[in-house]
């Protein structure tokens, strides 16, 4: 905590022109020394004024630089004196295990600098936004993150960021037990880009579908209850290219209709696709916009690759 404590900042913002309106606070936390500090899209967004103080009491105006509203990261700038700029060290959370001891610094309810602890109690979960696309493979966390945390660090016993605050699991907007986080591999990934350009670019597939359950494979008569069902595939889209289907016709079951016809993919550059959590994952951590990608797909009780081109998400 001493270690980190002087590199995690509150942020206040204003969204209207009156100096008096209090647009709500969040945190984060210095990424270098030029003045970045990293926190919540969600924290910004919309921002007409933003304000950032520091562990002694100093507050400067901050620049919003850039951000992205799928992955909720914004980076802002002050132009702060240098002995307040301690930047937090990025550490590595492909490494991180469920049951390993983390921490949350940031201001929850505004109260500056406070700490709370607890363990990664899952990864690689599917977080909904107001937006259609889910952020993947986000962090979950049993240390208390309330109101006023966002956007700050989620860190390892070395001190190391691991993860960014940025949501609850609530049904009153207060902490229950179920806290979520950014992993730290998304933010090395997407942070350098949005400093340089302002936004990030997202690759993108183009198909929908549903998760194949127990039910589905019975009807599709498949084996296993594992792999992801193209309902649709969208116009002019990397899949349409390609050439992969989507389910043309539904067939009716006890009462309940099932889409047939289309193709299952079975895994994507070799990895085992269960659901589509694992296809959106392998995306955001490993590819980019005009990168390749192989597809394992089933089609007609045939296993055949087809290689798709990622273009940029509409």
């Amino acid at each position: 905590f001493e270690k980190s404590e002087p590199g995690v900042v509150r942020v206040n913002v204003q969204r209207n022109e009156s100096p008096d309106a209090n647009g709500g606070v969040g945190s984060g936390f210095v990424f270098d020394k030029l003045g970045h500090i990293i926190t919540n899209a969600h924290v910004v967004n919309d921002a007409k004024k933003v304000i950032v103080t520091f562990l002694d009491g100093r507050s400067y105006n901050a620049e919003i630089i850039g951000a992205d509203e799928y992955t909720d990261i914004a980076v802002i700038k002050v132009n702060a004196d240098l002995s307040l700029l301690q930047p937090l060290l990025l550490g590595d959370s492909s490494n991180l295990k469920v049951g390993e001891q983390i921490a949350a610094i940031g201001n929850p309810f505004g109260l500056s600098g406070s700490m709370t602890s607890g363990i990664i109690s899952q990864l690689g979960r599917l977080l909904p936004t107001d937006n259609q696309y889910s952020i993947p493979d986000v962090i979950q966390t049993d240390a208390a993150i309330n109101p006023g945390n966002s956007g700050g660090p989620l860190l390892n016993m070395m001190g190391g960021v691991v993860g960014i605050n940025t949501a609850i699991q609530s049904a009153t907007g207060e902490f229950t037990g179920v806290g979520f986080a950014i992993p730290s591999q998304t933010v090395a990934k997407i942070v350098p880009t949005l400093i340089e350009n302002g936004e990030y670019k997202h690759p993108w597939i183009g198909v929908s579908g549903r998760d194949i359950d127990p039910d589905l494979a019975r009807v599709l008569e498949v084996t296993d209850a594992i792999g992801f069902l193209i309902v649709t595939v969208v116009e002019d889209s990397p899949a349409s290219k390609a050439g992969l289907i989507g389910s043309e016709k539904t067939i009716e079951v006890e009462g309940v209709n099932y889409p047939i016809g289309g193709d299952i993919i079975l895994a994507v550059d070799g990895i085992e696709v269960r659901q589509i959590d694992d296809i959106l994952i392998h995306l955001q951590r490993a590819k980019s916009i005009g990168d390749e990608m192989v597809l394992e797909v089933l089609r007609d009780n045939r296993t055949t690759n087809i290689t798709i081109i990622l273009q940029e998400r509409p």
